[in-house]
């Protein structure tokens, strides 16, 4: 399914550690408009636990978070 959405923006964390990418994400949820979608490129496995739980605070759902590479994830964040 991933495949098949195209991001309305991106943000690339990647080189970023805790809260950066976190405090980002939610940053640009709130800026975003319903239905819009945002692609995150981290590479610090904790932010892959901590975006999703908090994203629903700030009106987003999480679609798919995918694996892109060796510590790589790239997660899909649509605006609710």
């Amino acid at each position: 399914m991933s495949n098949e959405v195209k991001p309305t923006y991106t943000l690339d964390e990647r080189g970023e550690v805790c809260p950066v990418p976190d405090v980002d994400t939610r940053r640009k949820l709130k800026e975003m408009k319903s239905g819009e979608v945002l692609e995150v490129l981290i590479d610090y496995a904790l932010s892959k636990e901590r975006i999703p739980a908090g994203v629903k605070d700030v009106g987003g759902e999480v679609i798919s978070i995918e694996e892109i590479g060796p510590s790589e994830w790239r997660l899909l964040i649509k605006k609710l």
